[in-house]
């Protein structure tokens, strides 16, 4: 709660910080990029920025390995990479900041709050630098694009994207006699968990409730979260509530188990590991860090889209890349030049081998290296092809406090034999309506 105090006090007062020096901040994009190029050739200063970004381990690795090769590749500009904890950390580091006037020059936005830096003031329109440059982007994914645009104009490039896969030990489906390509409804599912579990040795999933796997499974019944126009929820429909129905009989039955608190999603993650899950529900940014447990832990591991319901349904997520507004021309032509080589179709290739989340590109996903890659390893095609079926997330200003709502909502529905979801997430609804007024 205190997170979310702070976020939306950071907001408010940013907001009349951009309204009190619209006059002085609002030089035109398309004068300042378009001038950019010749402030660069009447310097040969080099230009140092700073570029934001979350998560460790791989992700981490594949930001700093990207960033030096970026240093290696010119003299003109020269970019320091830091980390800085999770999104949430993130995100409340750039408000901070911006807000004392020392924000990174390029930082990352999770998709949902792409939105909320726009229509604060704290991200540059993206627009202009796009048409100066010729940029392609329909060589974008189109299903990664969603989370990019903000009232008509871009304002971010999709970058380490994700969506939510189903990773499976194949060796454990295969002892079990269970056919090792995975479940493909959610009544399949219910089998293979059953199935799987072993009483006081394992379960057949261990999940935590997670708003990105609730809204998979929302659109897994043909649902939303909020309506098309954001103005109300829609996760209280009939398609909301089966999700949460289906999560508490599967738990009640003791064939998965729905740990709470903030060590649920590490609980998940260690169960899997140690053998004592035989499913996961994770990003596909997990898959390089997965594939080297499975080896080390001795079984084999492979993926599977999230099962179906009345159809299949994933949403998008991971970040995008966006640029700081109120920058010299100087320093908004070296963001640029980070974002446009970030997101090229070569570092795309890199990125997606590195860590295992999506090529972003068309280009990236026909090139020959993605190619051999998913030939060696299928694992690493089964988001690309579940894309089909993917959407963006919401960028309401208030969906970061409803996504808490309707978090801890759920997990009052879990945990309560006597709390009914349909309760609970009306009671969730009427307080995220009163918000998105």
């Amino acid at each position: 709660m205190k997170k979310t105090i702070f976020w939306i006090v950071s907001l408010f007062v940013l907001t009349l910080m951009v309204g009190c020096n619209q006059s002085s901040n609002q030089t035109s994009s398309e004068t300042q990029a378009g001038s950019s190029g010749q402030a660069s050739a009447e310097s040969d200063e080099k230009i140092d920025i700073t570029y934001w970004y979350a998560w460790g381990d791989k992700i981490q690795e594949n930001n700093e390995n990207l960033v030096k090769m970026f240093n290696e590749s010119q003299d003109r500009i020269h970019v320091t990479a830091e980390y800085q904890g999770s999104y949430d950390d993130l995100h409340a580091k750039t408000q901070a900041a911006f807000a004392a006037g020392n924000a990174p020059e390029v930082t990352q936005n999770e998709i949902a709050s792409v939105g909320i830096f726009a229509n604060s003031g704290m991200t540059e329109n993206l627009t202009p630098f796009i048409e100066k440059d010729d940029v392609d982007i329909n060589d974008f994914v189109p299903g990664l694009m969603g989370n990019s645009y903000v009232n008509d104009q871009l304002y971010a490039l999709p970058y380490l994207r994700s969506t939510p896969i189903l990773y499976l030990n194949k060796t454990l489906l295969e002892d079990a006699g269970l056919d090792p390509a995975g479940p493909k409804n959610w009544d399949e599912f219910k089998e293979y968990a059953s199935a799987l579990t072993v009483e006081g040795e394992r379960v057949g999933m261990t999940m935590p409730v997670n708003i990105w796997f609730y809204e998979a499974f929302i659109a897994q019944s043909g649902g939303q979260m909020l309506a098309d126009d954001g103005t109300e929820a829609a996760f209280n429909s009939p398609s909301g509530v089966a999700p949460v129905e289906f999560w508490k009989e599967l738990a009640n039955e003791g064939i998965i188990k729905i740990p709470t608190g903030d060590e649920a999603g590490a609980t998940a993650k260690q169960d899997f590991a140690n053998g004592r899950s035989a499913m996961t529900f994770s990003s596909t940014a997990d898959l390089s860090y997965w594939l080297a447990m499975g080896e080390e832990q001795g079984f084999e591991l492979t993926t599977s889209f999230m099962p179906a319901n009345s159809t299949y349904g994933v949403p998008t997520g991971g970040c995008n890349l966006v640029m700081t507004s109120g920058l010299d021309p100087k320093k908004q032509e070296a963001a640029w030049e980070l974002i446009k080589w970030m997101t090229s179709m070569e570092q795309t290739v890199y990125a997606s081998t590195y860590t295992g989340y999506l090529p972003s590109r068309m280009s990236a996903v026909n090139s020959d290296e993605m190619q051999a890659l998913y030939e060696e390893h299928p694992q690493f095609k089964v988001a690309v092809d579940q894309l089909e079926y993917a959407r963006p997330r919401p960028m309401e200003d208030a969906y970061p406090e409803i996504e808490k709502i309707v978090g801890d909502e759920i997990t009052r529905a879990i945990i309560h034999d006597e709390v009914m979801p349909e309760e609970a997430l009306d009671a969730a609804a009427e307080k995220a309506n009163d918000l998105l007024k």
